[in-house]
């Protein structure tokens, strides 16, 4: 097995305001395999993006990394200098954001901000840059790109936009491309063709991708890889044909069983009661104890355990973890039993 383009090892973060702190990422660790997607799935507020901005350096003043690495080719970009992590940021590692209307600049032509991240990086006349942002932009698929290329932002759709923040994203060939809940804020047909553009540039162009999404949906169709983040913690991870199929961590489980067509049509689509915690302390338990129907005394008393091997390329963070036949959708009615 080729070793990992990005190891995220024990990643914490915490933010601070005057309201007080969140603990937005505990110890989190994953790998992204040279050429393949790896999903990280989980609800608004479990620290998924918070991952991606520590991942090219882009969290903000009130962030803290209290521990942790994430090793590119060996490096460890947590302590780079800010100079040599931008040669990094773009030129290797691109990121895609959630809202394309939002990451693009209203005063700047779309050629002028394609062009933008091509001199940033390389030794080219801003003539030729601008020449080849047409080009980019027609290797993303867009229509009449010399008119997109002349165009405002506001003037084209949400799904051009995004096909824009593609082009920039993946204007320099980056090994790794993080893709932050790409089509979240799109139509249904535009996500498709969306997925569809960055699986291409993926096989064409042999980049990782970190998906990031609330979707598993999206992990079925487009992951080799998906870890299941809760509460800023992996609780689970492993091959998605595997993990999907067999959810071993109580929270996946019940995840899993609130999609459509994860249950007999007889019965009533399953809820996870109860909400995520507020991370305003570092958990010294298991963090989906109030939500869990498997929950033991221990659980209750003691932080996760580390991940234990739940079968081939699967492993599991759970001291009571999900076994064939066990009824998740028993814990739309009760929270929890002590077993």
């Amino acid at each position: 097995m080729a070793a990992p383009i990005l190891a995220v090892r024990g990643l914490s973060v915490r933010y601070r305001s005057k309201d007080g702190e969140t603990y937005a990422l505990d110890e989190v660790s994953l790998e992204l395999a040279p050429g393949g997607i790896t999903a990280v799935v989980g609800e608004s507020g479990c620290g998924k993006s918070t991952l991606a901005l520590a991942i090219v350096g882009l969290l903000p003043d009130a962030a803290e990394v209290l521990g942790g690495t994430v090793e590119y080719r060996g490096r460890d970009l947590l302590t780079l200098p800010e100079s040599e992590l931008r040669s990094i940021r773009g030129r290797r590692i691109a990121v895609i954001f959630q809202d394309p209307v939002a990451g693009l600049n209203p005063v700047l032509t779309v050629g002028d901000q394609v062009a933008e991240i091509l001199t940033a990086h390389l030794r080219m006349s801003r003539r030729e840059a601008r020449r080849r942002a047409v080009d980019v932009l027609e290797h993303v698929g867009l229509p009449d790109p010399e008119r997109i290329a002349r165009a405002y932002p506001f003037q084209l759709s949400g799904g051009m936009c995004q096909r824009v923040m593609i082009a920039i994203a993946t204007a320099l060939d980056p090994e790794i491309l993080i893709a932050d809940e790409p089509t979240s804020a799109l139509d249904v047909t535009v996500q498709a063709q969306i997925l569809r553009e960055i699986e291409r540039l993926r096989r064409e162009r042999g980049m990782a991708v970190l998906l990031i999404t609330h979707d598993f949906g999206v992990v079925a169709q487009m992951a080799d890889e998906v870890s299941v983040m809760y509460a800023g913690r992996i609780v689970e991870r492993g091959r998605v044909d595997t993990l999907m199929k067999r959810p071993r961590h109580p929270y996946a489980y019940a995840l899993l069983s609130t999609l459509p067509g994860a249950n007999r049509p007889d019965r009533p689509l399953p809820s996870i009661p109860g909400s995520p915690p507020e991370l305003s302390e570092r958990a010294v338990h298991c963090p989906f104890v109030p939500r869990c129907w498997k929950a033991l005394a221990r659980c209750r008393t003691e932080p996760p355990p580390h991940f234990a091997h739940a079968g081939p390329g699967h492993e599991v963070a759970c001291y009571n973890p999900v076994w064939h036949g066990d009824d998740a959708s028993s814990s739309a009615s009760q929270s929890s039993g002590e077993r």
